[in-house]
C-alpha cells in the first residue's frame, strides 16, 4: 500500500519523503499501519491487529495523544470503508486531547452532519462526500480514501447506484476482499429489493468467488 498521507492529508505521520530522514519510531509506525490497512482489507485479521499494535507502540513512546489519534483514525477509517459502522473506540479515549480536525474527521467517520466550518478541516478528498455529493467519488485518486467517502455517502443514506458500483470496482481493482464483499453485498440486495432476481443471482455468484479462501 502507498503512503497512506492522501488519506487523512496533514492529519496522518508526515513520514513520505520528508527531509531530514525522519525517525525510525515514524517510520515504523507509518510502515505498521500501512500494514495494518491493507491486511484488514484483503480480510486478514491476525496481520491486521499484530500491525496495529506495533504502530500504537511505536507511537506511545512518544507521550503524544494527537499522534497516536492519527493511526486510531486511519484504523476507523478502513472499517468505513469496508461498512462497518461503529463507534471508533481507540479514538474515544484519546478525544480530549486530539485536535481540532481530528475530531471533526471522526464525526465524519460516523455520519454525523458537519457545519461548513468542519467540512473545511477535513481532508480535500473527503470534503464533497462531507456534503453529501455522491458525485465526489469521480475526483477522488486514492483507493482507500474514495472507498471511506462512498462508505461515509451510504451510512448518510446518499450513495447513488453508480457510487456503489465505483467502490465496488475500487474494491476489486485493488484486490481487497472485505470491502468488495460488503458492497456487493449493497448492490445484490438492492437488486433483490426491486425484483431483479436475474441480477441478485449474479451477484450472489460473484459473492462466492470472491469469498474464496474466505476471512480470518
Amino acid at each position: 500500500m502507498k503512503c497512506a498521507a492522501p488519506l487523512l492529508a496533514g492529519l496522518l505521520l508526515n513520514a513520505c519523503g520528508s527531509a531530514p530522514r525522519p525517525p525510525d519510531w515514524q517510520l515504523e509506525a507509518k510502515g505498521s499501519m500501512d500494514r495494518s490497512v491493507a491486511a484488514y482489507m484483503e480480510g486478514n485479521s491476525r496481520v491486521e491487529a499484530a500491525e496495529l499494535a506495533r504502530a500504537r507502540s511505536q507511537l506511545s513512546r512518544t507521550g503524544r495523544p494527537d499522534l497516536l489519534a492519527t493511526a486510531e483514525l486511519l484504523h476507523c477509517a478502513s472499517r468505513v470503508a469496508s461498512l462497518v459502522f461503529e463507534p471508533c473506540a481507540g479514538f474515544i479515549p484519546l478525544r480530549r486531547d486530539a485536535t481540532e480536525a481530528q475530531r471533526a474527521y471522526e464525526n465524519y467517520l460516523r455520519g454525523q452532519a458537519l457545519q461548513a466550518g468542519d467540512i473545511a478541516l477535513l481532508p480535500p478528498a473527503q470534503r464533497g462526500a462531507a456534503a453529501g455529493d455522491a458525485q465526489a467519488l469521480r475526483g477522488i485518486a486514492d483507493p482507500l480514501s474514495q472507498l471511506v467517502a462512498a462508505g461515509v455517502l451510504l451510512q448518510t443514506g446518499k450513495a447513488s447506484p453508480p457510487a456503489i458500483a465505483q467502490a465496488i470496482d475500487t474494491a476489486s481493482g485493488q484486490g481487497w476482499r472485505r470491502p468488495l464483499l460488503a458492497w456487493l453485498g449493497v448492490q445484490a440486495q438492492r437488486a433483490e429489493q426491486v425484483g431483479d432476481a436475474e441480477e441478485a443471482a449474479r451477484l450472489r455468484r460473484r459473492i462466492a468467488i470472491t469469498q474464496g479462501a474466505g476471512l480470518d
